[in-house]
């Protein structure tokens, strides 16, 4: 019976757009368990300090979005990949390879990518219902390749078990993958539906591009150069 309670008011809650975390509380309730008891393991669940690394990570990403650091991020991405039929889709994924390394969200990466990627993309004649769809599956990196926040939470899941060094570390390979696969089937579709080529970056103004990027290129060598612990380069990846 006390399961049938837990599980019964969690689906009620769900149904009703509630936060489920009540549940719990009505658990409690049901059980005659303190409710103290309740918030001191709730409390005791979050007091981490590794969990400073997201809203942390998060902050970066805004600063970077609202900065210019993202446009710069597309930019840089242009000088290798825009230039090929279809290109401002490689742009959009590589860009979003660039920015998932930073912000470590994939909410973040779609805000900040697509609001420079999508209508530019629609301007050069990729449909829009396209563009949005490149933007949100390029994002997905973010979940897989440091600094994530799923692996951050999982991490602290396990107590420490798995430690999030080594889980950053195991989604590298598979996030370049999902980005590398993405970027066959975008040349794909440019190629059966003939999306326009982009223009060939001059070397000088390459070189100009790069060095506006810097900032950002430099954020991601330092969250992912092991020089601080992450709670540290994400707080320096904000300053």
């Amino acid at each position: 019976m006390d399961a049938l309670i837990l599980i019964g008011t969690l689906i009620v809650l769900l149904l009703l757009g509630f936060p489920v975390g009540l549940s719990a509380f009505i658990g409690a309730w049901w059980i005659e368990l303190r409710l103290e008891a309740v918030i001191i393991q709730i409390t005791n669940g979050v007091n981490k300090f590794s969990l400073l690394t997201i809203p942390f990570f998060i902050l970066a990403g805004a600063i970077m979005a609202e900065g210019g650091i993202a446009r710069r991020l597309v930019n840089f991405a242009y000088i290798f990949v825009g230039f090929i039929r279809g290109g401002l889709s490689l742009v959009n994924i590589v860009a979003s390879t660039f920015f998932g390394a930073i912000s470590g969200s994939s909410v973040a990466d779609t805000a900040s990518i697509g609001s420079v990627m999508v209508p530019q993309m629609e301007q050069k004649g990729h449909p829009r219902d396209f563009a949005a769809a490149v933007t949100a599956s390029g994002s997905v990196q973010a979940v897989l390749t440091p600094p994530s926040h799923n692996s951050v939470i999982y991490s602290l899941a396990t107590g420490g078990v798995v430690t999030i060094f080594s889980l950053f570390v195991a989604g590298i390979f598979p996030g370049l993958l999902l980005g590398l696969c993405l970027m066959v089937m975008c040349l794909a579709f440019a190629r059966k539906r003939s999306y326009p080529k982009g223009e060939r970056i001059p070397f000088r103004q390459a070189v100009k591009i790069f060095l506006d990027a810097f900032w950002g290129l430099l954020t991601i060598v330092i969250i992912l150069g092991g020089i601080f612990t992450y709670s540290e380069s994400a707080a320096i990846a904000c300053i």
